[in-house]
């Protein structure tokens, strides 16, 4: 059957069609010198509409695609019409048959996933989702017609939802699982710790993403949860014990943990190791090799002593290496010298060594070569950062000759290796979950480690716990980045939260919250308390009231109550705690720095040394070239790790903090703590 345009439409129309003609399964629109075939699988609406004079008849395309034929006489057009629409319909209904069977095969696949006994990982969707398009593209109508027909409107409408909210859609099925886990197991969560696990530890237990970023808060029990982890990948059958890796950054840790995990879940072949112990293990496995850990690494003076030797001689045997330290000790780190050989002056040997070890520590970490480590640095300061390369590579010698002399190999170096080792495909990594503690604290080079096991172990999913809010190891190489943009670095997976604090009460939590997330930069989390304090929990005090202060404290505190009295630095320790045991016999008082006091707790906590200036907190950035070179990148924001540092402090506390303020020089601390509400008292 043909529909022409009539003469006189024709010539009035001007358009590049005026005939067309019903084919078996399509039409072809023509004109004189354009031809175009339209297959009724490409065809979403025929519109039949009547002009002034004639009919036009209106062809809807994918891709938002229109083609028009107009002048042709209106009876015409609609018996042609209607002739189109019943051919077409008839071959749509029988088209319908064979979509509603695909639709429904990939209906039954989404239904399985909504039904399987099993974390749906986020990595799966996208596999689903291509299965979907797949589908789509074999179905013999436009995808936009589906909605026309009944037997195919729910499984299309269905196919969707996954297409377009996949992550949502992903989401509540995950949400239902862990409901039903949660319920099913109950038993679990009650008695796999000596507490029974709160809702939020219990959904990151369960998550089952390939990496998952648990977010605990101080005191929220994120060893109860790497415990519980464990736990619940056994019960489940998803690994052996021996697939199982914990990951802690000290041995003092990982030891704890090792404990926790026998008085738990019994006698397992789970281990907890530091980062350098599994170095170890993979080193000597792949070559065959039992390296020796350096008498050095576990000897701080010895270590200190050996840099600084060689470091005399150097400047007495080489002037300008004498001029080279004397100008970088003066004139970046502003140190006083004295005049002549002040390479001899102990003082001075003492307070640099603990720096030549952080230096040599980070030149060591960072394990390329000097034009490897000088191309790193930014251009305004690259003479500069290869002055001081140049001076320290004598000492960087030095420290390669008594490793050599002793045959063994420092932390650095055994890292280094076992990278090398797995990436050479000398060890075959056995471990299909890693578990890594305190997640915030981890280097580059640790987290280079846990990139080369698990691109050696696809299957290797990675749950690290930590919290971004306790970051304050950056002076030894530790990159906050590789926390706050985990799916960046670790791959897309999953970030909880845990959101209960069992430690201090909501007051020093509001206090401490407030504080800390003044910088936009820290990740948003809730931290709820389950005891309430008061408007005194969180005090701001003269430094001078110390002594009043205890004297008060010897009136009510328990001998078996702790109170941590917290600075910056050792060297501020307040001196009336000299009289302590004799003053306050009863009170059970520790003085600490407040980096040693990370994972601490007490029932009261004074933090000394608020007060602006020389040692004053927060701490006046003193850098070197060398360690803003070969340290990460600090954030943009002021004082953030000094911040996190202050975090930790007032965290350590259960029931009450006293903050001491130089009120002559008081901290910009001081100020902000006040802006968001934190009491000053003349006396306590």
């Amino acid at each position: 059957m043909e529909l022409k345009a009539t003469s006189l439409g024709k010539h009035l129309a001007q358009h590049p069609y005026n005939r067309v003609r019903l084919l078996h399964a399509g039409v072809e629109v023509s004109g004189e010198k354009h031809e175009y075939l339209i297959p009724f699988n490409q065809l979403i609406q025929v519109r039949c509409k009547r002009g002034i004079v004639w009919g036009e008849l209106e062809f809807e395309l994918p891709d938002e695609k229109v083609v028009r034929l107009h002048g042709t006489e209106w009876q015409e057009t609609q018996r042609f019409y209607h002739y189109l629409q019943q051919s077409w319909q008839q071959w749509s209904s029988e088209m319908s048959e064979v979509s509603a069977e695909v639709l429904q095969q990939q209906v039954d696949h989404i239904q399985q996933i909504e039904q399987q006994d099993k974390w749906f990982k986020r990595g799966e969707l996208s596999n689903l989702q291509q299965q979907i398009r797949q589908s789509f593209g074999a179905l013999p109508m436009p995808v936009a017609r589906l909605e026309e027909f009944e037997n195919c409107r729910e499984s299309y409408h269905l196919c969707l939802q996954w297409l377009k909210s996949g992550q949502r859609s992903v989401a509540q099925r995950n949400q239902r699982w862990c409901d039903r886990m949660l319920e099913m197991h109950q038993d679990f969560f009650q008695t796999v710790e000596t507490s029974p696990l709160n809702e939020s530890q219990s959904r990151a237990v369960v998550n089952g993403e390939d990496a998952v970023l648990v977010l605990a808060g101080a005191g929220s029990g994120k060893t109860s949860v790497l415990v519980a982890r464990a736990g619940w990948l056994l019960l489940r059958q998803e690994a052996e014990p021996e697939q199982i890796l914990l990951l802690a950054f000290g041995r003092k840790a990982a030891e704890e943990m090792n404990e926790r995990i026998q008085e738990r879940l019994g006698s397992v072949a789970i281990q907890a190791k530091t980062f350098h112990a599994l170095a170890l293990q993979i080193i000597q496995q792949g070559s065959r090799k039992a390296p020796t850990i350096s008498k050095l690494e576990s000897d701080s003076k010895a270590r200190r002593a050996l840099l600084i030797t060689h470091w005399q001689q150097q400047c007495s045997e080489k002037k300008a290496q004498a001029k080279g330290w004397r100008q970088w000790l003066t004139e970046e780190l502003e140190w006083e010298l004295p005049e002549g050989d002040f390479w001899h002056d102990k003082r001075l040997a003492e307070r640099l060594s603990g720096r030549l070890e952080r230096w040599l520590g980070l030149m060591r970490t960072h394990g390329g070569s000097q034009a490897e480590m000088i191309e790193q640095a930014d251009e305004e300061i690259r003479d500069l950062f290869s002055k001081r390369i140049r001076l320290m590579a004598p000492l960087l010698k030095a420290w390669k000759t008594a490793l050599k002399d002793e045959g063994a190999v420092d932390f650095a170096g055994l890292i280094h290796q076992a990278v090398n080792l797995l990436e050479k495909g000398r060890f075959i990594s056995p471990w299909k979950h890693i578990l890594v503690d305190e997640f915030q604290d981890i280097s580059p080079q640790r987290a280079q480690l846990l990139a080369a096991l698990r691109k050696q172990n696809k299957q290797t999913s990675l749950f690290a716990v930590g919290d971004d809010w306790q970051a304050i190891y950056r002076f030894s190489g530790a990159e906050l980045s590789l926390t706050t943009a985990f799916a960046e670095n670790f791959g897309a997976g999953d970030q909880c939260a845990l959101d209960t604090t069992y430690r201090f009460n909501d007051r020093i939590g509001e206090v401490a919250n407030g504080f800390i997330q003044q910088n936009p930069h820290q990740l948003k989390k809730p931290l709820n308390s389950l005891t309430k304090g008061n408007k005194k929990s969180v005090v701001i005090l003269p430094q001078e009231q110390l002594e009043a202060l205890l004297d008060k404290l010897s009136g009510y505190a328990k001998p078996q109550e702790r109170i941590l009295v917290l600075a910056r630095y050792h060297h501020l320790k307040p001196e009336v705690l000299q009289k302590a045991a004799t003053r306050w016999p009863k009170l059970n008082i520790e003085f600490m720095t407040i980096h040693a006091s990370k994972g601490q707790q007490a029932d009261y906590v004074i933090i000394a040394g608020l007060y602006e200036g020389k040692d004053g907190f927060p701490a006046v950035v003193r850098e070197s070239v060398l360690e803003e070179v070969l340290l990460p990148q600090p954030e943009d924001f002021p004082d953030a790790e000094e911040r996190r540092l202050l975090y930790v402090a007032l965290t350590r506390a259960r029931h009450q903090v006293w903050l001491l303020q130089d009120r002559e020089r008081p901290s910009i601390f001081i100020e902000q703590l006040q802006d968001i509400g934190v009491p000053s008292q003349r006396k306590p």
